[in-house]
């Protein structure tokens, strides 16, 4: 489990206050996000009605279920399965830096939707940059030898270099 960044966790509460339009509260990180009330309100202001109903108060087992909605419906957005967290990641700080990857993917995933027009977070999606070349150039590229591979050494040679493990005389 990697360690985790109190940089990377202020950049990425900052971006989530930013989002619903708020003032990042004082605290903890895992603190904050805990309850999942949060993370719920910021799926449904990135993605209006993903998560239709979630529990503002009430016993752990009824808040576990906000942050279960909240992975539920990142995936469905688009965050890829690798950087998604597990419920007892965040709800019982076990893995927080995955919390963290986890929210700059959705973040990165917004940049993708047209319909997102929200603060935005993390690096450029790259998109497609597809090439097409002629029968005739895809030939001169694959007969050509390109001067690195000439095998040219200008002079230089082992002679002298001894076998592995020798010692050098001087």
């Amino acid at each position: 489990m990697a360690p985790r960044n109190a940089e990377q966790e202020k950049e990425i509460l900052e971006w989530v206050f930013a989002v619903l339009d708020d003032a990042v509260p004082e605290g903890d990180f895992a603190d904050i996000l805990k309850n999942g009330v949060i993370l719920c309100k910021l799926m449904n202001k990135i993605a209006p009605n993903s998560i239709p109903k979630f529990k503002e108060k009430g016993p752990a087992f009824l808040l576990m279920e906000n942050v279960q909605s909240f992975v539920t419906a990142a995936k469905k957005y688009g965050v890829p399965d690798e950087e998604v967290f597990q419920t007892p990641d965040l709800f019982e700080a076990r893995n927080i830096p995955q919390v963290v990857v986890c929210l700059f993917a959705l973040g990165r995933t917004t940049q993708k939707h047209p319909e997102y027009e929200g603060p935005a977070i993390g690096p450029k999606m790259a998109t497609k940059n597809e090439r097409n070349f002629t029968e005739e150039q895809i030939l001169a590229g694959r007969n050509s030898q390109i001067s690195l591979q000439a095998g040219s050494n200008k002079g230089a040679s082992q002679a002298g270099h001894g076998g592995m493990g020798n010692t050098r005389h001087m």
